[in-house]
């Protein structure tokens, strides 16, 4: 059993306060002291003193000297000592005479004792008879027992009972390291399923803490971790990582591993990986998992995939799955494969779309559909998108929509992308709007130049400026397209030059139709040629007004055919009419007809 003892009545006799003197070390002093207890007790004892009996039977008891407390015990217990009692049924329970020892235990939890109905209580419970270890660990909770409080907590709550709470906060406020602990979780709990406001649920959250706190104080190494995670999560880390590490050292491999990822993000990826080697020689799953992750990024594959294999034998899935990307980075697609299905029959749903993604690279397009369903169903958002192309690819497009819009509203932005073009489709700018704008807010560039696009639709027309007049203020749509053209948009690029152009920036105007051009924009390289052109460097305009019409631009090789006449260069200038002319649009075809018409006069002449 846990206590040996009333401790009431042992506290009193004053033999567990001991002051170290001058003359030699604290244990030194103790030891002497309590020897000399035990000699004057003895002397008491042999003249019949009960209360010298009991207590040395107590002080013999706790020593492991069975045989030699028992006849000090029963002197006392029969004189009616209730803590000898209490103590002789420890004794016995020790010596395996467990029915005896609960004789004992009820006569002195009769006679008042608290920790010997906490000792009964237990007994009944480990017995199977709930009504009974209730009924005395009630009794015992009742009289302030620490232990007996925990007890009956611990067995409400196996019950469900709601009352478990009240007993349990009654052990932690007393000093219980595991009520705390318990009370603590109970309390995270409640935050977390709470529906009535931030308010209650902060309160909750916050109680929680500061019992964790408490246990973690007296050495709860998982009250530890829990206390580190909470303040790595408000972002102090320098706090979180002294629990992590108080937590680490006493064998929580859970601290270890999470004071690993700390010190991996503070950029120390040595010590990191002294925590997490500890970690999953302890058996974590997850820090056996990045040590592979370390390992496969210095390129030392083997290594990592050792320890990929120990994370597996861990039980964590995750193993399987570093596995197949280990494979598929390594072009091991067959090897890849099997670890992806393993991990995915595991229930793990990035597998289950990695998978899919395979299956679909080689061809297998009906294998793939299932697994991107079962991925996406488990909650998958990059399996809820690639639905949606599987989808949109057969023509399915309500189907593709409704998993665009699963994708989109966990904030997947190509995803919000597609819904915000379907709404544009389909007439629905509001949605559009909102769609594109979670996407382009969460970086798409091609969501920001739609948005900007949309936006630019419905911009009236600035009026004539006059002199005196404030310079020209940036519009939301000029933000967005600048957005996307610093995302590398071509056509937004190609946008901004135009809006700059319009403003008489012609060097930032130049900047972004060279950075389009040079990006293959063929209407970035015509702009650009224009603006070259305008400026007086017609043989440079012509040089990107040749990339522009041989990317297939219209305008591009009608303008080299109008350069080529100019300078006498008929035959030149006849061949890029006639390209002009095949490339169009219908009114750059006509022109170019008639120039080609012309320029073949002239050489026939």
């Amino acid at each position: 059993m846990d206590v040996m003892g009333d401790m009431a009545t042992l506290f009193e006799t004053g033999r567990f306060v001991q002051s170290s003197g001058p003359g030699g070390t604290g244990d030194e002093t103790e030891a002497a002291d309590e020897a000399a207890e035990e000699v004057r007790r003895r002397l008491a004892a042999e003249a019949g003193d009960v209360e010298a009996k009991s207590v040395l039977g107590s002080m013999l008891l706790r020593r492991g000297d069975l045989d030699g407390a028992e006849p000090h015990l029963r002197a006392a217990t029969a004189a009616g000592d209730r803590a000898a009692a209490n103590n002789l049924g420890v004794l016995l329970h020790q010596r395996g005479y467990a029915d005896e020892a609960a004789g004992w235990w009820r006569i002195a939890a009769v006679a008042g004792s608290a920790a010997a109905a906490h000792a009964l209580g237990r007994h009944f419970r480990e017995r199977g008879d709930e009504p009974a270890a209730e009924y005395w660990l009630r009794q015992s909770a009742e009289q302030g027992h620490v232990l007996g409080a925990y007890a009956l907590a611990d067995l409400l709550e196996h019950r469900g009972d709601t009352a478990a709470e009240r007993w349990m906060r009654m052990a932690a406020e007393r000093g219980h390291r595991e009520a705390a602990y318990r009370l603590a979780r109970a309390l995270d709990r409640r935050a977390a399923r709470e529906t009535g406001g931030d308010g209650e649920q902060r309160s909750a959250a916050d109680e929680a803490e500061q019992w964790y706190r408490q246990a973690a104080a007296r050495g709860h190494r998982r009250a530890a971790l829990h206390l580190g995670a909470i303040l790595e999560r408000r972002g102090e880390l320098k706090e979180a990582g002294r629990w992590y590490l108080t937590s680490a050292k006493d064998g929580e491999a859970r601290a270890a591993c999470a004071l690993g990822f700390l010190l991996r993000d503070a950029g120390d990826t040595e010590s990191a990986a002294v925590w997490w080697l500890r970690a999953a020689q302890d058996g974590d799953g997850n820090a056996a998992n990045a040590l592979g992750a370390l390992h496969a990024e210095r390129g030392e594959h083997q290594t990592a995939e050792r320890w990929y294999r120990a994370a597996m034998d861990a039980g964590d899935d995750n193993g399987a799955y570093n596995l197949g990307l280990l494979c598929a980075a390594q072009g091991r697609t067959q090897q890849a494969e099997q670890w992806y299905r393993r991990a995915a029959y595991a229930g793990h749903r990035e597998a289950a779309n990695a998978l899919a993604i395979l299956l679909l690279q080689s061809g297998d397009r009906t294998g793939a559909e299932p697994w991107f369903s079962k991925a996406a169903e488990a909650g998958s958002v990059d399996a809820a998108f690639n639905l949606g192309i599987l989808y949109a690819g057969r023509g399915a497009d309500e189907e593709a929509l409704r998993w665009y819009e699963r994708a989109a509203s966990a904030g997947h932005a190509e995803a919000a992308l597609q819904v915000g073009m379907a709404r544009l489709r389909d007439g629905d700018e509001q949605e559009a709007e909102r769609h594109l704008r979670c996407a382009a807010g969460a970086g798409s560039a091609e969501a920001a130049y739609r948005l900007a696009a949309l936006l630019d639709a419905r911009r009236p027309p600035e009026p004539a400026h006059e002199l005196g007049e404030p310079a020209h203020e940036k519009t939301e749509c000029e933000e967005w397209y600048e957005r996307a053209a610093g995302q590398g948009h071509r056509r937004a690029q190609v946008r901004v030059g135009m809006l700059a152009a319009a403003r008489g920036d012609v060097v930032e105007a130049a900047r972004w139709y060279r950075a389009a051009a040079e990006a293959g924009s063929r209407n970035g390289a015509f702009n650009l040629g224009l603006l070259l052109a305008r400026e007086g460097s017609e043989p440079e305009a012509a040089l990107w007004w040749t990339r522009a019409a041989d990317a297939g631009h219209g305008r591009a090789a009608l303008r080299l055919a109008l350069v080529c006449a100019r300078r006498g260069e008929l035959s030149e200038g006849q061949r890029w009419a006639d390209r002009a002319v095949t490339l169009g649009p219908t009114e750059v075809a006509r022109r170019a007809a008639r120039l080609r018409d012309a320029l073949r006069e002239e050489l026939s002449a």
